[in-house]
């Protein structure tokens, strides 16, 4: 198989030649790893898949200080607040959707298709509806309005779908297979929100992402979220990543819980790619391979990403192993 017939078997449930390798954000590392481009980077690290390359829209203020085009507040590159309190200030902070077309260049994404031309072309961002609407307006004044004035909430919800949605199908014309939805929910102690609240307010939104684009889609969110997976079956998602260990999230369990209904994608520990034990990291390797592998639906990553700090050597010890075994593994049903 190549590596998108690797990774497309995989996420349609069907039987793969080995297990896939999906590592998704891999660019915090890259010089300290030796590439400058992450397509090649995934390619020789031996991943299935590689990113779909995306810019900042021009002029815009993100990852800089100020308020950015969607209310959100950067200090030197830091997320510190949120701008958004009124419907006046929802329609200033909630640029045309004509700015989608500036996350790309199609030039770059076709010199990416030509670099990777085996492997399955992912996108994935962190603009959730639920994420981006929260990070507008900061986290009390999001989490205060929740309780008196949750229309305002659902409607700033609707305008970050409407973008999410946009920008997903421009990343799909220009030759994404599979997206991953950046919606992070909960903490390490559970989700932000009840689920009888994310039933009512994000629930719709995700469904709506899904029902407008026509390539698998895969929920990523960092903490314990094991609440919210019976609604990510009920919204459509082909998958979900992340898998946080750090919360409390035994893979073994949430595969047998959910594994009939969900690619799970993830669950490789970041702390032990921050120290120099490589026996670690080949335990956890191990683990993953383990209590993911058996049957099919899992996919090989880490529970977040390849991110800035991580021990260079941790990290190369973690995709050869892992590279090593996944050859030697093949996916039983």
């Amino acid at each position: 198989m190549t590596p998108r017939e690797r990774v497309l078997a995989a996420l349609h449930r069907r039987r793969c030649d080995q297990l896939p390798r999906f590592e998704i954000w891999m660019d915090g590392l890259l010089a300290e790893l030796g590439f400058s481009d992450p397509v090649a980077a995934a390619v020789a690290l031996g991943q299935d898949c590689a990113m779909l390359p995306s810019q900042m829209p021009v002029g815009g203020n993100a990852w800089k200080t100020g308020i950015d085009e969607w209310g959100r507040v950067w200090r030197e590159g830091t997320y510190v607040a949120g701008a958004v309190d009124t419907f006046a200030d929802l329609v200033r902070y909630s640029p045309s959707l004509c700015l989608a077309e500036q996350r790309f260049d199609p030039e770059s994404c076709r010199l990416a298709r030509e670099a990777a031309p085996d492997h399955c072309l992912i996108f994935g961002t962190h603009n959730g509806p639920f994420t981006a609407a929260y990070m507008a307006m900061g986290f009390e004044r999001f989490f205060l309005r929740l309780m008196d004035d949750r229309d305002f909430v659902a409607r700033l919800l609707d305008t970050r779908t409407d973008w999410c949605i946009t920008v997903y199908r421009r990343a799909i014309e220009l030759g994404a297979e599979a997206v991953v939805l950046g919606d992070d929910a909960a903490s390490t102690s559970g989700p932000m929100v009840t689920p009888d609240l994310w039933r009512e307010l994000v629930l719709p939104c995700h469904r709506r992402i899904v029902e407008a684009l026509d390539v698998p889609i895969i929920w990523h969110s960092d903490g314990d979220i094991r609440r919210l997976l019976p609604m990510a079956v009920e919204a459509g998602f082909v998958g979900v990543h992340g898998l946080d260990p750090i919360a409390g999230l035994n893979l073994a369990d949430v595969k047998r819980d959910f594994g009939s209904d969900l690619v799970l994608v993830g669950n490789v520990d970041v702390r032990v790619l921050c120290s120099a034990d490589m026996a670690a990291v080949r335990d956890e390797v191990d683990r993953c391979l383990m209590d993911g592998g058996a049957g099919d639906g899992y996919m090989l990553a880490t529970c977040n990403s390849i991110f800035e700090g991580m021990d260079a050597a941790a990290v190369r010890e973690y995709f050869t192993y892992a590279g090593t075994r996944v050859a030697n593994t093949r996916p039983a049903r």
